[in-house]
């Protein structure tokens, strides 16, 4: 198929509909203080819905002073189970509020963040990790007026969550704890608060503090870190996430060594195949969709011009984590 498309424009809108371009402004903007009778308005959104019009972006943002376009950086690979239900929930959230999600994966190496934005003309960003000083100041340059760190202004549930993991083995009658990251690449502030949360817990009970080990995804790789954690009396693990506690798994077996009665595991996420773990996986769950519309009004508060951060981290109740009990702790 050769040629190029011609771009449906307004004035294609207007000539069908036998009206003037402002008066399609108007009708499909829904401009107030402006009497349209209504068999025009009808016609304007006949010939819009027959010619498959679709506004053009830069113009509505010229119009609004800003694009409805916000930036969801992903600064690493490969993205979790949690990453992609939490993205998913997020863009949902922000087209309740008439926002439009890009998502963005940084770690792939490619063009510098700043120059994206450009491209997609994104008024806001919202990045897993912190922004380095000359990361904000190049994203100001490239026109962006809203920026959010998962990593920095927002302060999740990272840390309630390791301390709930040890404070939830430590009542179990275990002693001696160790704490799985992930061998493949995770955000790094998640990771230490959940670690953190762990070593907390340890430190209210009086116990040794958790021994942190790097577990490979592979069950020979994980097992090196189960043997290491037997010859130190470790007998419960808290991992990163359950994709880490099912290589913890994985790793037992092929010690021939077993859960819970040669090492407790638990999880956090809840995703779909914990419970189909050999054994099923204790985990920590809580709410994706409260976190992301947290997140998605404050967002769209900043966009407003009703504030540039996000302040107080949300209440209990936007995160919930809890204890998911099945039989591998």
């Amino acid at each position: 198929m050769g040629g190029t498309a011609k771009r449906v424009t307004s004035f294609d809108v207007a000539r069908l509909a036998g009206v003037s371009r402002t008066t399609v402004s108007f009708v499909l903007n829904d401009t107030a203080g402006q009497t349209i009778p209504e068999e025009t308005r009808r016609r304007v959104l006949d010939a819009a819905k027959q010619l498959d019009y679709r506004p053009h972006a830069s113009a509505r943002s010229l119009r609004a002073g800003r694009s409805d376009i916000v930036l969801f950086s992903l600064p690493y690979l490969p993205i979790s189970a949690s990453t992609g239900r939490f993205a998913e929930e997020f863009a949902t959230a922000l087209a309740e509020r008439n926002l439009t999600m890009v998502a963005h994966l940084a770690g792939v190496h490619g063009r510098p963040l700043a120059d994206v934005c450009a491209n997609v003309d994104a008024s806001a960003v919202v990045s897993l990790e912190r922004f380095a000083p000359e990361t904000s100041a190049a994203l100001r340059r490239a026109g962006v007026s809203t920026m959010f760190s998962l990593g920095g202004d927002f302060v999740g549930p990272d840390r309630i969550i390791g301390k709930l993991q040890a404070e939830y083995l430590l009542a179990r009658g275990h002693q001696r704890l160790g704490f799985a990251i992930p061998g493949q690449r995770a955000p790094r502030f998640m990771a230490t608060e959940r670690l953190r949360g762990v070593e907390e817990a340890c430190a209210a009970a009086g116990v040794e503090p958790p021994t942190a080990l790097t577990v490979g995804p592979l069950g020979p790789v994980a097992a090196r870190a189960v043997e290491q954690w037997c010859t130190q009396s470790v007998t419960a693990v808290a991992a990163y996430n359950d994709e880490t506690a099912m290589a913890v798994l994985a790793g037992l077996r092929v010690l021939g060594l077993k859960a819970p009665a040669d090492l407790a595991v638990v999880g956090v996420d809840d995703i779909p195949t914990a419970s189909l773990a050999a054994p099923p996986l204790t985990t920590i769950g809580f709410d994706l969709t409260d976190t992301a519309q947290f997140l998605a009004d404050r967002v769209a508060a900043a966009l407003r011009g009703e504030g540039s951060e996000l302040g107080p981290e949300p209440d209990e109740a936007a995160a919930r984590p809890h204890v998911i009990e099945r039989e591998s702790a």
